[in-house]
C-alpha cells in the first residue's frame, strides 16, 4: 500500500486516519486511540508522505512530531483545498 496523501481528523480520545494512493483511490481508512497512532502511521505510512491535519492548538506537537520522523506536514491550506476537491 503506497500512500500519498493521509488526512487526520484529530479528536480527544479517537483519531481517524483516511489515506489515499496516487490515483486519489482512498486505501487506508481506520480509528486508533490517541495513544496509538503515531506507531500505527510509522508502521503503515512512509517518511515523506504528506500528512494532512486540521488546524488547532493540538495540531502543532503532531506537526512537530511528524516531522522529526521524516513526514510532511501540510497546514489548514491543504485541508481546504481537499475539502474543495470532495464537493
Amino acid at each position: 500500500m503506497k500512500l500519498t496523501r493521509v488526512g487526520v481528523d484529530l479528536a480527544k480520545l479517537v483519531l481517524q486516519v483516511h489515506g489515499v494512493d496516487r490515483s486519489e483511490r482512498p486505501v487506508w481508512c481506520q480509528r486508533f486511540k490517541r495513544g496509538r497512532w503515531i506507531a500505527e502511521l510509522e508502521r503503515n505510512v512512509e517518511p515523506g508522505c504528506e500528512i494532512v491535519m486540521e488546524a488547532c492548538g493540538g495540531a502543532h506537537h503532531w506537526a512537530r512530531l511528524l516531522q522529526s520522523k521524516g513526514y510532511v506536514e501540510a497546514d489548514c491550506a491543504a485541508v481546504g483545498e481537499a475539502v474543495r476537491q470532495e464537493q
